[in-house]
Order: structure tokens, then C-alpha cells, then sequence
């Protein structure tokens, strides 16, 4: 995440005050079956980048159910963690992989019980090492990281996260986000490229120049050697669809879409909708009326029968709200939040079932400094949805 360019602040403290006076008040707390084992404190850290939300506005503002966390893992600020992703091992064992911005790493931690078990990498440029590692997906038994500041997207290799593709520094400017998934027999990846302008970056460009905010790749395998080419470079430019500050991509391949944060404050935080195939505006917006802060990560639920669940973050200092919308129809469901979990940059929804977590496990950021886990079960039931089946 990073904060609405200075130029916005004006309308930035507006709106804020505009949300202190018209938000509803919370629901109820809803019963949490379990404590977290382990609570990561909001300890000093290094900042990530100025900002970080709106102090002014907080969670008690937005209608939503409390979820207890079923963990969240020791704090580690020194990391400066930003998203996470899992995998399942081949002995069934589950890994969340998160991003380490600060020292390039990647950490690993036991995805059931939150153990730290290693880390990978460190900060350089040689294939390996990673620059500011900020999203990451995992496809099948690859590992994709979007590095800002080497400008570019690194694959590793699972489990043994070898290096075994580096591509885009010669196309992304300030890449942060990305989604990816299995396409044409190879893997299909969309990265967010979120340049600015001005010689502290931080000026939204003019409307005509957004049309690069977001890139398409295709990864294709020959031997053990996979490649990349750049198949799309695309981005609304009109005022009601361009992405003015971009981060967390997310796409539905069953329902062709492709849904987009954005994190502007001053032109109003919510999600939008473009169509995956053509990267093209379809002229709607989720959650505008919602998200009070910024809108961050965004993770997807699907169901066998189709159904499912879209979550998104609403990225607030004391506490994230994460809004939940019906797969299909983008229709609101209800909104959660932790006990402590705060701040939050990315997440992941793993659909996998194990003994731990038999219908699967929401993973979010918390402040920069650990991974939260939530049994969807616990979520479900908060907010009364039916059940899904994978």
C-alpha cells in the first residue's frame, strides 16, 4: 500500500471527514470459537512508505462482524511483510510464502499452526535475490514475486525456490501487484505498475497517460526453462475507470473478471471491474459506497457450483475490515474484521481443506509484521453464508 499523492491530500481529509459523519455503527460481535496462539503487538517498525491510510478514519465506522484470528504469527517488524501466498507441499504440509520488503527475503511459515520455518533470498539483483519483493502468487509449483525496485517479476521453483524465470525490466516502471494463473498450457500473469510522476513519485499521472498501468505475460515452459512475453499492456483512461493508484489485481476466469483496487482516495477507494480476456473497462465499480480507507488486497472463494465469495480489504490503521461480495452478481454479503489483526496489505484465500482448517483458511497481513489466519468456517458462519463446496 502506499498513500494518496500529496497533491490529493485537500481532498483526502474531506472526504475523511465526510465518512466520520455518516458511517454506521458495528454489529455485534460475533462468537469465536478459538483464541489466537500467538498475538503480534503493533511494535515500532520501520514505515514502509508515508501514510498508510487515513488516521482519521477508523473501523468502528463501518458496519461489520468481529472474527477471532485463529493465529497470528510472531512479529517480526524488522521484515516488513506485505503479502502472502500458500502452497501445498507434496506431504500434504501447507506453507504461506509471504514477501519480506525490507529484507528481500522470502518467509516461510507453517500455513496451519504459524511457525516461522525459514526464509529465502536476500536483497540484490542476481536471479534469487529480490528488491523490495511486494505481491506474490503461487501457480501450480511456482512462486511468482513482483520486485519494485529491480522492476520486474521473479519465479522461483517449489519447494526448493530456485530461481527459474526473471522478467518485465524492460517494460514495468513501479511495479507492486499481481495475479496469475494457468492458461495455454502455461501461466498467464498480470502485474500493476503504479509509476508516478514528480520527483517524489508521487503525482498521479494525466488520465491519457494510465494506459499502462497494468501488463499481461505469458509464461511458457520448454524443458526446464520457462519464458515470458509480454502479450498486453492495458489501462482504462477515461475518469470513471482509470486506475489512478494501482496495487492488488485479482482475476475470475470462469466469469471472464478482472477485478482491480483502487486506492485513490480522493477520486473514492473501491474495486473495479474490467473484463480478464480484453482488459477493458466494463463500466462498474464494487464496494464504492464501502470502502472508507483504502482498498487493498483482494482475494477470491470460488465454489464447484459455481458460486463463491470475492473479499476484499479495506485497509484501515487500528483494524481491516475485509468487505465479502457474492461471486456472480458483486452484490455485498457482510464485512469482518479480526480481534487485532490491522493495517493489512495483502491476502490469500487457500480453498484447500486439512484437519486444521477442513474448509479453508484466510490468510491477511497484519500491520506489516506478521500473518493472521482466519478459519473460514468462523467467517461463514459470522456472517450466515451458506456453505461452500470445493
Amino acid at each position: 500500500m502506499r498513500a494518496a499523492p500529496m497533491t490529493r491530500g485537500a481532498a483526502a481529509l474531506g472526504l475523511a471527514c465526510l465518512v466520520l459523519a455518516g458511517c454506521n455503527k458495528p454489529a455485534e460481535p460475533a462468537p469465536a470459537p478459538s483464541a489466537p496462539a500467538a498475538v503480534a503487538t503493533n511494535a515500532d517498525r520501520e514505515p514502509d512508505e508515508a501514510g498508510k491510510g487515513d488516521p482519521m478514519l477508523a473501523t468502528s465506522n463501518v458496519a461489520h462482524q468481529v472474527v477471532a484470528e485463529t493465529f497470528v504469527t510472531a512479529s517480526t517488524p524488522e521484515d516488513n511483510l506485505d503479502s502472502p501466498a500458500s502452497w501445498i507441499t507434496p506431504d500434504g504440509q501447507r506453507w504461506v510464502i509471504t514477501t519480506a520488503k525490507k529484507s528481500g527475503e522470502l518467509v516461510v511459515f507453517d500455513g496451519d499452526t504459524g511457525q516461522r520455518l525459514r526464509t529465502v533470498g536476500g536483497k540484490g539483483a542476481a536471479p534469487g535475490q529480490m528488491d523490495r519483493p511486494n505481491g506474490i502468487a503461487v501457480v501450480g509449483n511456482l512462486a511468482l514475486v513482483v520486485e519494485r525496485d529491480n522492476h520486474r517479476v521473479q519465479a522461483f521453483s517449489l519447494p526448493d525456490f530456485k530461481s527459474a524465470a526473471v522478467f518485465g525490466a524492460d517494460d514495468l516502471k513501479k511495479p507492486y501487484g499481481l495475479w496469475a494463473h494457468e492458461k495455454d498450457g502455461g501461466i498467464e500473469v498480470i502485474v500493476s505498475d503504479n509509476y508516478m510522476l514528480g520527483a517524489d513519485e508521487e503525482t498521479v499521472p494525466p488520465l491519457a497517460d494510465l494506459n499502462q498501468r497494468f501488463r499481461r505475460y505469458q509464461l511458457t515452459k520448454a524443458g526446464d526453462a520457462w519464458t515470458a512475453t509480454l502479450a498486453q499492456t492495458f489501462g482504462d483512461t477515461s475518469e470513471a475507470g482509470a486506475i489512478r493508484i494501482a496495487e492488488s489485481v485479482y482475476g475470475d476466469a470462469d466469469n471472464d473478471r478482472l477485478m482491480l483496487a483502487e486506492e485513490d482516495m480522493a477520486t473514492g477507494t473501491r474495486l473495479r471491474e474490467y473484463g480478464l480476456a480484453d482488459g477493458q473497462y466494463r463500466g462498474r465499480d464494487v464496494g464504492a459506497d464501502l470502502y472508507k480507507a483504502q482498498a487493498e488486497g483482494i482475494a477470491l472463494l470460488a465454489c464447484t457450483d459455481g458460486s463463491g465469495y470475492w473479499i476484499g480489504t479495506d485497509q484501515f490503521k487500528d483494524r481491516s475490515v475485509f468487505q465479502v461480495f457474492d461471486r456472480k452478481t458483486l452484490q455485498p454479503v457482510g464485512a469482518f474484521a479480526g480481534k487485532v489483526t490491522a493495517n493489512t496489505d495483502g491476502v490469500w484465500m487457500d480453498a484447500h481443506g486439512d484437519a486444521r482448517f477442513p474448509q479453508g483458511v484466510f490468510y491477511a497481513l497484519h500491520d506489516d509484521q506478521a500473518v493472521a489466519a482466519f478459519d473460514w468456517r468462523d467467517i461463514a458462519s459470522a456472517l450466515k453464508l451458506p456453505e461452500c463446496k470445493r
